[in-house]
């Protein structure tokens, strides 16, 4: 769950009272600090697209394989929260944990679950023998992942709790980025466990505490310019992540000015060449037909297209189709239109071998078939 009372919140986690019964307190604006979570926990409406790569906070191309990934995110907090008190030598005792981690890591990596799982009990029992809360918070943080990784959400959700609880005693604030990051993956677990109300208040959460964050003074004075830059950017795959979830429930007009701003930050923080904003431009796009706007859908799918030819986007062959289905779905003067855009669409994704696309798109075909023939 996410902070509402924060020394409740500690209580309970220690007395053993379940957190999910909680709800979240308006908590007036404050990261996520990592190198890459990709948010993907519900489907797309009609886009097949499912990258994110959100900068230092890009995403997993997996995506489809899974409801949404978490990766490397987790990896860095460690040094972060070493950082976090630089004053602060390394122990030997920690130059142990730090290499159990890495082995655990790799393991992770390999897939080799187990033994990463039980590299991860030595290093959580080391860290707990020489009272190191930093250790034992990013271990606890690479045991929630693991977790994950295993389909083990429930467990997840436990021990990203645990880690929240030893941040918030070790002094780490709220609108810190490494708690945000934490905030946001229980927002997707959430998500992934259709717990409406629990993932609607960790997206929020995240997107308030980073927007008040960035918009107050005294908060961007305290900010170096990556740190600045790195905020906006989690604030972008934050609205990213929660502009999906609404997509998934069929609230359109909200998911549309949630992506609106996901694409500003991004073009703003990376470009407009760059993957992620052909992406949200394409997810835009998405939203924007689901509720009749054909003209603005076939106007933002037509630059992403544009965009993504001209960069050799991975998923250009995703966008085409789009274009395809908002041409169709024009009138009949725009059926032939469709047709080449879906038969070249149909070729890339076949050399691609990508099967998901491939049904995707005999579907828009066979359903194109049929307009013609009743025009």
């Amino acid at each position: 769950m996410f902070p509402c009372a924060v020394r409740g919140l500690v209580r309970a986690a220690r007395s053993g009272i379940p957190i999910e019964t909680w709800r979240l307190r308006g908590v007036g604006g404050t990261h996520w600090a990592g190198r890459s979570v990709g948010a993907s926990a519900y489907p797309r409406t009609t886009s097949l697209i499912s990258s994110t790569k959100w900068g230092s906070y890009g995403g997993s191309q997996g995506s489809r394989k899974r409801g949404f990934i978490i990766t490397a995110a987790a990896f860095s907090l460690f040094s972060k929260l070493f950082d976090h008190e630089k004053e602060d030598k390394i122990t030997e005792s920690e130059e142990k944990i730090i290499y159990l981690l890495k082995k655990a890591k790799l393991g992770i990596m390999k897939g080799e679950f187990d033994e990463a799982e039980d590299i991860l009990h030595q290093a959580l029992h080391l860290g707990q023998e020489s009272d190191s809360k930093r250790a034992i918070i990013y271990t606890y943080d690479l045991m929630a992942n693991l977790a994950f990784f295993r389909g083990r959400l429930d467990d997840a959700v436990k021990l990203f709790k645990i880690t929240m609880v030893y941040m918030l005693d070790r002094g780490v604030k709220q609108n810190e980025n490494s708690f945000i990051e934490i905030s946001l993956k229980l927002a997707c677990i959430y998500a992934a466990q259709n717990q409406y109300d629990l993932a609607v208040a960790g997206f929020q959460f995240c997107i308030l505490n980073l927007t008040e964050k960035l918009n107050t003074d005294e908060e961007l004075r305290d900010l170096a310019e990556e740190e600045k830059s790195n905020t906006r950017l989690l604030l972008g795959l934050c609205l990213d992540s929660y502009g999906r979830y609404l997509m998934s429930k069929e609230k359109f007009a909200d998911a549309q000015a949630v992506y609106e701003k996901a694409l500003k930050i991004c073009k703003e923080e990376q470009g407009e060449l760059h993957p992620q904003t052909i992406t949200l431009m394409n997810d835009l796009a998405t939203v924007l037909e689901a509720q009749g706007h054909h003209d603005e859908a076939f106007d933002q799918v037509s630059q992403a297209l544009e965009l993504a030819k001209k960069t050799e986007h991975t998923d250009q062959h995703v966008v085409q189709t789009n274009l395809a289905m908002i041409l169709m779905h024009k009138g009949p003067k725009y059926l032939e239109q469709a047709e080449q855009n879906f038969k070249e669409a149909l070729k890339q994704a076949q050399e691609k071998k990508d099967p998901a696309s491939i049904e995707y798109i005999l579907d828009g075909l066979s359903e194109l078939n049929r307009n013609m023939k009743g025009r």
